[in-house]
């Protein structure tokens, strides 16, 4: 039962039955503890219970198995405690991937992307040592590859595996597609899914999950669609991961009616899914509905809301300008505010040029994560847009003295069989020239239906001439002009970026798309926009 409202995700039930159990005598074993554990992460003052239950452990001599280990030191990341969770986890004598796991995404969650690489060599050489590796084996290495962000070295491993004789499972499979997802790789992501087809794997559930997942991320939200109205078996991470590839693509109307859809099958909506059809409400400006579903998900399935959830709804309001709400509802939390909350108050505030607010916002994640490189650049670009460029100086001043390094902005290109990766202002890339030369006539055409160059997203003081070039270098830019040159005549350009897609270049592409007559799909570090006719899907709300 503990183990039930874990899945559940009603973490309250099940510490309260955890405590049940304790009083009526009955001795938690080591699947009692690693079940309760797990819960722990789904409740208000995480920390409290994570602590209370280790001593717990401790006390009944479980402190050596190793799964209740591994599963103390994912709570305590889950936390954000990451001094106690490397505490422990050194300690271990052996370690699942499920710990690796958790260490190297709390280090990343907190910016501290060193750590974060030399634990990854660690959760590799270890492997690469092994004398014997079985198919799970491989099949878990390329999962938290995928899962960590490292999908090349996971598509790397995966053919390695079947260069070496394994033939995939579909767990094996589903961490491969999980890496295409993560790339942007629609053109290896569809070998795969012929692949699964041919070895007669089409009806698994974990490969179908990360196939909707896959399409949603790479632009072709219609054939993740298709492919969830096919399977022959969905469960909750099925419609999860549809919601969640309707609302990245800026259809909050048809992600909420899904949700509505699931709700009349009788799936119980969880924790995710109530993050995904937030983030469909959010990204759609459907104020009204995000307040309903944040309210829905105490009252009617009692799932206590977590500062994710929190996160969203502040983005949902910050987002429509409703600052006064949003403040209310940061007031009221039963929990002091994080890193979450603040950075979606902090890009609210950039998006409607809220300088007062921003600036409290920027004060409080300097507090709560110094190295963060986001704050830093949101609050530089509130002052540039503003002209005040002794402010953009003193910040920028700020992170030299703070050793923090802005993360550069990149776009890359699938075409003709590789990614192609461009820089801002790109000298690096072969074919650079050719692409400066297309991209300015393009802008001569562009002019005559109506393009004006937005200089006011150059971030340096500077003439305006050389703010224009500034502008025309950005990496977006490129990518979209190298793929319109490489791509078939007709073909759907797919760009994809880190970070979020510049002001200017938004406005560019749409003009681009109606010189080109082509489609234009371009996924930056929030969501897709598709650019077809001089229009973009997110009717410029994002």
């Amino acid at each position: 039962m503990i183990t039930a409202h874990s899945h559940d995700n009603d973490g309250n039930a099940a510490i309260r039955l955890f405590c049940e159990m304790q009083r009526d005598g009955f001795r938690p074993d080591n699947f009692t503890f690693t079940s309760v554990i797990s819960a722990v992460g789904l409740v208000a003052e995480s920390e409290k219970h994570c602590q209370q239950l280790h001593c717990v452990v401790v006390k009944s001599g479980t402190g050596f198995v190793t799964s209740v280990l591994n599963a103390l030191v994912s709570a305590y990341v889950k936390n954000d405690d990451l001094d106690e969770a490397r505490e422990l986890f050194d300690g271990m004598a052996e370690k699942l991937v499920v710990a690796w796991n958790a260490m190297i995404s709390g280090y990343v969650h907190r910016g501290l992307l060193q750590e974060a690489f030399k634990m990854f060599k660690k959760a590799k050489e270890i492997f690469q040592e092994m004398p014997e590796k079985n198919l799970l084996t491989w099949a878990v290495m390329i999962a938290g590859l995928a899962q960590n962000g490292l999908g090349e070295e996971s598509l790397k491993l995966f053919n390695l595996m079947k260069l070496q004789g394994f033939q995939p499972c579909d767990y094996a499979f589903a961490g491969a597609i999980t890496s295409c997802a993560a790339l942007g790789s629609l053109k290896s992501g569809r070998q795969l899914h012929s692949q699964l087809i041919r070895l007669g794997f089409e009806c698994s559930l974990s490969a179908g999950n990360a196939l909707i997942t896959m399409y949603g991320r790479c632009g072709v939200v219609g054939d993740a669609r298709n492919l969830f109205l096919t399977m022959s078996f969905v469960d909750s991470v099925s419609w999860n991961a549809m919601i969640a590839a309707l609302g990245q693509h800026g259809h909050g109307v048809q992600a909420v009616e899904l949700f509505e859809e699931m709700l009349k099958e009788g799936i119980l909506p969880d924790r995710i899914t109530f993050l995904t059809v937030l983030s469909a409400c959010s990204h759609a400006g459907l104020v009204e509905e995000g307040h309903r579903y944040f309210d829905a998900m105490h009252d009617i399935y009692g799932i206590t809301p977590g500062e994710d959830h929190y996160a969203r709804m502040v983005d949902l309001l910050c987002r429509a300008g409703k600052f006064s709400d949003a403040n209310d509802m940061i007031g009221k939390m039963p929990f002091q505010p994080g890193p979450q909350i603040w950075e979606a108050f902090l890009a609210g505030c950039r998006n409607h040029g809220n300088m007062e607010l921003g600036i409290q916002a920027a004060e409080r994640l300097f507090e709560m994560i110094p190295q963060n490189d986001g704050t830093y650049i949101l609050l530089s670009n509130m002052y540039a847009a503003k002209g005040l460029w002794d402010n953009v100086s003193r910040v920028r001043k700020l992170m030299r003295d703070q050793g923090v390094k802005k993360e550069p902005a990149c776009s890359w290109v699938e075409a003709e069989n590789k990614f192609h990766v461009f820089m801002v202002d790109d000298t690096a890339h072969p074919e650079v020239n050719a692409v400066y030369s297309y991209l300015k006539q393009l802008v001569l055409e562009m002019r005559k239906l109506g393009y004006v160059p937005d200089t006011r997203f150059v971030l340096h003081d500077m003439e305006s001439d050389q703010k224009e070039h500034a502008i025309s270098t950005h990496s977006e830019k490129l990518a979209v002009a190298f793929g319109l040159l490489k791509l078939p005549r007709g073909a759907t350009v797919r760009v994809f970026k880190n970070l979020r897609i510049c002001g200017d270049c938004h406005n560019a592409i749409k003009y681009i798309s109606k010189v080109v007559g082509r489609e234009i799909v371009v996924r930056d570090g929030k969501r897709f926009h598709h650019f077809k006719d001089g229009e973009c899907s997110c009717r410029n709300y994002w």
